[in-house]
């Protein structure tokens, strides 16, 4: 459960939703806004990428509901729009299916290779649980997931993070006969 000053996760089901995030730019913008909400130049600036480019990207997940227009000012004659997500988390409908192949391909398209002596660790082990412990496992995994951790771009590098449990496809070896 959020904490009480954390707004409730932004719940994806729209094929608009799942495409506009599908993308690679706008990925990428949508993990930048998590920072905090920025103007189209400083946006384009962190991706270096064309401001017209940023802005047609940030147009379609305006659209799709997950990025808002979050202040609007003033400056020299002009005016300076600060964009942010809509929601700082978000999580799929439970009807939606894919939402984990969605993840994990997101995951590797943001993953960077690893510098000499850059902290990386990556494991694949499988466990033989019930139902119940099953369940378990992913509510305790969910709630360290959805810890609130502090996004501070000075304090370093950015890391992922990814936790699945999912049901895996290894036959069970019928027991042993004594």
């Amino acid at each position: 459960m959020p904490a009480h000053d954390e707004p409730e996760p932004l719940v994806l089901s729209t094929p608009e939703q799942f495409k506009a995030m599908g993308h690679p730019v706008r990925h990428r913008l949508i993990n930048v806004l998590r920072q905090r909400p920025a103007t189209l130049r400083q946006l384009a600036d962190a991706l270096q990428l064309p401001k017209g480019t940023v802005g047609y990207h940030v147009k379609t997940l305006r659209e799709a509901g997950l990025v808002v227009l979050a202040e609007s000012r003033q400056v020299r004659g002009g005016t300076e729009q600060y964009f942010a997500l809509a929601s700082r988390s978000f999580t799929f409908h439970e009807e939606s299916e894919g939402g984990a192949e969605f993840l994990i391909n997101a995951a590797i398209a943001e993953r960077l290779p690893p510098r000499p002596g850059q902290a990386e660790h990556t494991l694949l082990r499988h466990l033989w649980l019930t139902d119940e412990e099953a369940h378990a496992l992913a509510a305790r995994l969910r709630a360290e997931g959805e810890a609130p951790m502090p996004v501070d771009s000075s304090r370093g590098e950015a890391y992922g993070l990814l936790v699945t449990l999912f049901p895996a496809d290894i036959p069970a070896l019928a027991p042993e006969a004594d």
